[in-house]
């Protein structure tokens, strides 16, 4: 669903990632972990087309879309969720998610409600100004707008940061049930239990390089740990 090869990015001449490859198959969750600084939101930023390529290639379902606009990407089934629990502030929760629902045609209605579905908490919600929910709840909405476009192959940025313990459980349910409706998902993810439980794959960046990678499942944490460690 999404190869990247031998990617090297960053800001004016200056590399943030060197030579990184990676895949996400049909229906997996791939995690990308890391300290701060490792490069980790720059890969994913290259990946939806935010940012320039120096070096590598990236392949969406098959399709070369290094140089591709994002839209184009989004349309191949692409979608981005990034950090920061991100909406339209004055607006509902029902406009930040009707927006994107406009531009879907007859399938927007019955995303939107898909997206609720997997958000219930958000139906009590959809009057209230997104600027007035919490963090976790804004995460949602994010995630929930995100699904609207129908993507094939989700980026999530630490979709588990700053957000309250009591729907953190509910954001990772919710993405493990995507992963198994046969989404695929790179996630970027600093709860290394649940990214590697969740996970077939892992890569660990170092310095905007792969330093580890591995199968997923919980029995790898300790060695995460002491890759990113020695990191």
């Amino acid at each position: 669903m999404l190869e990247i090869d031998g990617l090297k990015v960053g800001y004016g001449r200056t590399d943030v990632v060197h030579g990184v490859s990676l895949t996400v198959g049909a229906g997996e969750i791939v995690a990308v972990m890391g300290h701060n600084g490792a490069g980790k939101t720059t890969l994913l930023r290259a990946a939806v087309g935010l940012l320039p390529v120096s070096a590598g290639s990236i392949r969406l379902n098959g399709e070369d879309v290094t140089r591709a606009r994002p839209h184009r990407r989004v349309r191949l089934g692409l979608a981005y969720v990034p950090q920061g629990q991100q909406s339209f502030g004055q607006l509902s929760a029902r406009e930040n998610l009707q927006l994107v629902a406009d531009g879907q045609g007859a399938a927007g209605v019955s995303r939107m409600n898909e997206a609720l579905d997997l958000f219930p908490a958000l139906r009590g919600l959809l009057t209230r100004r997104a600027g007035l929910l919490s963090g976790g709840q804004r995460q949602q909405l994010a995630i929930a707008r995100a699904l609207i476009v129908g993507p094939k192959i989700m980026l999530l940025d630490e979709p588990t940061e700053g957000i309250q313990p009591s729907v953190v459980g509910e954001i990772e349910d919710a993405i493990v049930q995507l992963a198994a409706s046969g989404l695929s998902v790179l996630l970027v993810e600093q709860h290394i239990g649940f990214a590697l439980e969740a996970s077939a794959r892992y890569y660990v960046l170092e310095s905007g390089r792969v330093s580890a990678e591995g199968a997923g499942g919980a029995a790898n944490e300790s060695g995460v740990r002491a890759a990113m460690a020695l990191g």
